[in-house]
């Protein structure tokens, strides 16, 4: 498999020409990191492409298993890059905005992997079942797989809809199995197991354990983070942004007492109502309400009435 020879990557300018119109800032980190580890090795590929591509042979009788990390980041040529690469950037934009960048970088890097692996296992079974060992040297490369998954994902947090497959309204829920055949009857050379491995890896994350596996790596991942010591970070001018805390005794900070921001409003006006009632406050003034049940003409009257 050698990479096509062109003058001028017509589709990498048009690349450049969509994330540029699309705005850097508006790309989430992963969405954006993703990218650039594409295009890079497009523009300087590790290896040629019939080095990089997975196969049974190549991949299961020769073991050669990083095919299996290459293979999802190169691509045959400019424009197939170009529409793996617009793809993503509005599948991961989507979903990396709404299951945030830990949890998606995650999902990439298994995805990646987990597709090639599933790949090889099916081209495995057709050569089996039907005598075929041509089905044995079918080499895969590009990232269309990865994105199939990613439809399927996007398409069970985002229910509903349709989308327009060659000319025709399809519901979003079976989209991916109609561009599946779609994609195959226009551009044969395309690997139809590929992509079909990519919708099983999506199903597994959304009707089998993936999705559980995932989610709690990345609470996990999440909770063992030195940040996570600290109730709060700095996040610009708009002031301080909340982690998950423990509030349980015995493991408060120094300085905010283990009180969220909202808690420690609460205390200092329940300290500023209470600083002059001393030992002579009321049993009426010990029952505080919190500030969101109390208008600001209350406030002002139980503090005069503590004068």
């Amino acid at each position: 498999m050698q990479r096509r020879q062109r003058g001028v990557n017509t589709g990498l300018l048009l690349l450049f020409a969509q994330i540029y119109q699309f705005g850097l800032n508006n790309i989430p980190p992963v969405t954006l990191a993703t990218l650039a580890v594409n295009i890079y090795l497009f523009l300087n590929p590790l290896k040629p492409l019939h080095y990089v591509c997975i196969s049974v042979h190549e991949g299961y009788y020769r073991s050669d298993w990083q095919r299996l990390l290459l293979s999802p980041f190169h691509h045959v040529d400019d424009w197939h890059l170009y529409f793996n690469m617009v793809s993503l950037l509005w599948k991961g934009t989507k979903l990396e905005g709404s299951l945030g960048s830990l949890l998606f970088a995650m999902i990439i890097a298994v995805f990646s992997q987990l597709i090639g692996v599933v790949y090889v296992i099916l081209e495995l079974m057709l050569a089996e079942f039907m005598d075929d060992p041509s089905y044995k040297i079918q080499c895969a490369v590009g990232f269309s797989g990865v994105l199939f998954a990613l439809k399927v994902l996007n398409n069970h947090y985002h229910p509903g809809g349709s989308s327009n497959v060659f000319g025709f309204h399809v519901s979003n829920r079976y989209a991916c199995w109609v561009e599946l055949v779609a994609i195959h009857i226009a551009s044969p050379g395309t690997s139809f197991v590929g992509h079909l491995s990519g919708i099983l890896i999506g199903l597994l994350y959304t009707q089998g354990p993936l999705k559980t596996v995932l989610t709690r790596a990345a609470a996990l991942f999440t909770e063992s983070s030195p940040g996570r010591q600290r109730n709060f970070r700095y996040s610009g001018a708009t002031g301080y942004q909340n982690y998950e805390q423990n509030n349980s005794p015995g493991t408060y900070d120094p300085y905010t007492g283990g009180l969220n921001e909202h808690e420690q409003l609460q205390r200092a006006i329940r300290e500023s109502l209470n600083e002059r009632g001393g030992q002579g406050r009321t049993q009426q003034n010990t029952h505080w309400s919190p500030p969101e049940q109390l208008s600001a003409e209350e406030i002002r009257r139980r503090r005069l009435r503590r004068y």
